[in-house]
């Protein structure tokens, strides 16, 4: 009986080892996951990687393509017509976008600076609205930029375009092909950085990743909004800011309007409640079935207030 006994203990201390050894195993592993998630930035799990934000959210987790992995800014996994499938035209296609990105964040800012700052800050330019500001190279002063003649005095259309295409020409082929031998030859074509980031701003790793991913959001929202202030030009000839004006005008208009209908509806809302117990809806469909019964002189008619 003894034997049995010790042995029995004995068990029992191998099972107790055996679990407690397993617990702090478990331990350690979720010690080690919490280091790992507390090191990990917050840009690379919400940006980049497998378990990076989709344009579905939770309902794109099947949908998305295998060769978008999260490994570049502003990738939610969607190419549903399948035009980043090549890795060339992938690299080819974010490229364009990076650069188009940028310049309409240039070109969007350029566009409703003069405009607010001649409406609401008493500015004075030759012509604030953006479509029509090149219009001045044809008076007879020319165009003067920022309405000095020291700085920019434009009076031939002809050799503004010439310039501007040579002089863009040259900087986005000298980009193209990474740069001059000894001079920026390391700098990346896409995100230099080095002289072209004096403030530092990629110098921290986890903080470029995140610029990277901002950027581009934003850029994508600069070309919907210069596709949208084109529109806005052609069809109502105006600057985006006096459309925004009319805008908010006419709704303050629609708005008052609408809540005095609104405030009509309620109270017969209330009335048709009173008087038939049934909801507005109800009152309808029993209106729209039998119009000359169901009607409103009719139900006053035949209403007998409760005691």
């Amino acid at each position: 009986e003894s034997n049995y006994l010790s042995r029995h203990f004995k068990h029992i201390a191998k099972m107790a080892a055996l679990i407690a050894r397993s617990g702090l195993k478990a331990l350690n592993i979720r010690q080690t996951r919490q280091q790992r998630m507390a090191t990990v930035p917050r840009a690379a799990v919400e940006f980049y990687g497998p378990d990076r934000a989709k344009f579905l959210g939770p309902f794109s987790e099947n949908d998305t393509p295998e060769y978008l992995t999260g490994e570049f800014p502003g990738d939610y996994g969607w190419d549903t017509a399948g035009l980043s499938a090549d890795p060339q035209t992938f690299a080819r296609y974010r490229e364009i976008e990076l650069i188009h990105a940028r310049w309409a964040l240039l070109g969007a800012l350029g566009i409703l600076t003069p405009e607010l700052l001649s409406q609401y800050a008493g500015v004075q330019f030759g012509e604030p609205v953006w479509f029509k500001a090149g219009a001045q190279i044809f008076a007879d002063g020319g165009l003067n930029y920022l309405g000095n003649e020291s700085l920019i005095h434009a009076q031939s259309i002809i050799a503004t375009l010439a310039v501007q295409v040579v002089l863009m020409g040259l900087a986005e082929a000298y980009r193209a092909n990474g740069g001059s031998e000894g001079f920026l030859d390391d700098l990346d074509t896409l995100y230099p950085g080095g002289p072209f980031d004096p403030l530092g701003l990629a110098d921290d790793p986890d903080t470029f990743a995140e610029l990277k991913v901002k950027e581009i959001k934003n850029g994508r929202l600069a070309m919907f909004s210069c596709l949208g202030f084109f529109v806005q030009a052609i069809v109502t000839g105006k600057g985006p800011v006096q459309n925004l004006t009319a805008t908010f005008a006419e709704l303050k208009v629609k708005e008052i309007k609408n809540g005095r209908l609104a405030m009509f509806s309620c109270l017969g809302f209330f009335v048709q409640a009173i008087v038939t117990g049934k909801g507005p809806v109800q009152n309808l469909t029993d209106h729209l079935a039998d119009p000359t019964v169901n009607n409103a002189f009719a139900s006053a008619t035949k209403f007998t207030p409760g005691v």
